[in-house]
């Protein structure tokens, strides 16, 4: 035992000595320096809680105030101490530090540490973590395993909830069932981390740990509440699932069971190492095991997929032809009603003519005539005009249009006037 004790105290020294120098280390040569000593500080051999101030000046350098270079190093820091030690103090220490700073700085150093970690190697991935310096040591290092896989949780969490689930109000009673088929597994995940921190062996009487797992027992509260919220939610909408749904929505409702259970478990054996003193744990109430039944039964006869009824046809687009406007009139406009009123054939025949000329008439100039003709006839013959304009229209039609098809034309269509 002598010998056993005499090692531990040796290791305790070095150390101590290692802090030493590394503090000595970052007062020269670091540009960081007086973030890297409260690091140093904040996280070092000593087997007892880290001092407020240092754990402040680590918070300070992380704040959304510093340039995101600060907040970039600081956890490369904090990684880097955490990957390199075999101390269960340090290493648990960090850890604390890292919980804190998730509670207690703004969510942008969430989003930084979920940066780090997908660019690197998870940097709360202890699971080969182990300090076998005593006996103590080993149950001390089994719960500094589990408290990483937790932090490593809440991480997770935050990123499919979108938001921190202790410094933030619960939504999940207000989600769709998308949501919420998402988002409670990652919570009742989160609270699975939860029931495993409960220490053993030497970790129950650790005031380090004991410290630690306030904070976990402490947050355990918004988990289970976003839960039984999120479940109750779930349940409103589950007799309208499809089958796919409701299935995972039962497994949903048979883990917050078994849950509620555990975690009512788990508040009893806090309670009896003096944490939370009680009053923040709430009553944990069974979701009734009858429903569960009900439920069952709802899976077993549920339609394969939700049949939602499908929006009508759209109706074919009716393309809009142009209205089809007739061809002007040239014989009744208003201009030529002027002219033939006021005898001025002469002038109409050249007004129609040049409109011809210019612009392409639906109309054969020997169609217009026989119809100017045939309409103003009676017209034509009480004209002192009308043979001046009938020469004048032979003149330029005889051109293209056979004298003798053009009278035959004309008497024609002066048959029914006759």
């Amino acid at each position: 035992m002598s010998g056993g004790g005499t090692q531990n105290s040796l290791r305790k020294a070095l150390g101590s000595i290692k802090d030493t120098t590394t503090v000595s280390l970052a007062k020269i040569n670091s540009d960081y320096k007086e973030l890297d000593i409260a690091i140093v500080k904040a996280t070092n051999h000593v087997e007892r809680p880290a001092k407020e101030k240092h754990i402040r000046a680590v918070f300070a350098a992380i704040s959304a105030t510093r340039p995101r270079a600060d907040v970039a190093y600081c956890i490369h820091v904090l990684a880097r101490r955490l990957a390199k030690t075999h101390n269960w103090a340090v290493a648990l220490k960090t850890l604390v530090v890292i919980h804190r700073a998730l509670r207690e700085v703004d969510p942008t150093f969430h989003e930084e540490l979920i940066n780090y970690g997908r660019s690197r190697s998870h940097m709360l991935n202890m699971s080969h973590f182990k300090d076998d310096s005593s006996p103590n040591a080993w149950d001390y290092s089994a719960w500094v395993r589990t408290y990483a896989l937790f932090l490593e949780e809440r991480l997770e969490s935050f990123r499919v909830l979108k938001y921190d689930i202790e410094t933030d109000r619960p939504r999940t009673k207000d989600l769709e069932t998308a949501e919420l088929l998402e988002q409670l597994p990652a919570l009742q995940q989160l609270l699975f981390r939860v029931l495993n921190c409960q220490p053993q062996g030497a970790a129950v009487s650790n005031f380090i740990i004991r410290l630690a797992l306030s904070m976990v027992a402490s947050e355990s509260v918004k988990i289970y509440q976003a839960i039984t919220d999120g479940t109750a939610n779930l349940v409103d909408k589950f007799f309208e699932m499809p089958r796919a749904d409701a299935v995972k929505a039962l497994d949903i409702y048979r883990k917050a069971c078994q849950q509620a259970e555990r975690l009512s478990e788990f508040y009893e054996i806090c309670k009896s190492m003096d944490i939370g003193r009680g009053e923040r744990f709430i009553k944990i109430e069974q979701p009734p095991a009858s429903f569960l039944q009900t439920m069952e039964e709802y899976v077993r006869d549920a339609p394969q997929e939700q049949h939602v009824p499908s929006p009508p046809p759209p109706e074919p687009v009716k393309e809009e032809q142009p209205p089809v406007v007739p061809p002007p009139d040239l014989l009744v406009s208003p201009q030529i009603l002027f002219f033939l009123h006021n005898h001025s054939l002469i002038s109409y025949y050249v007004l129609v003519f040049e409109h011809i000329t210019k612009v392409a008439h639906p109309f054969s100039q020997e169609r217009f005539v026989c119809q100017f003709l045939t309409r103003h006839c009676r017209l034509l013959l009480f004209d002192r005009t009308w043979m001046i304009l009938l020469q004048l229209l032979l003149q330029n039609l005889m051109r293209e249009i056979p004298l003798p098809w053009l009278l035959s034309q004309w008497v024609s269509s002066l048959i029914p006037y006759s």
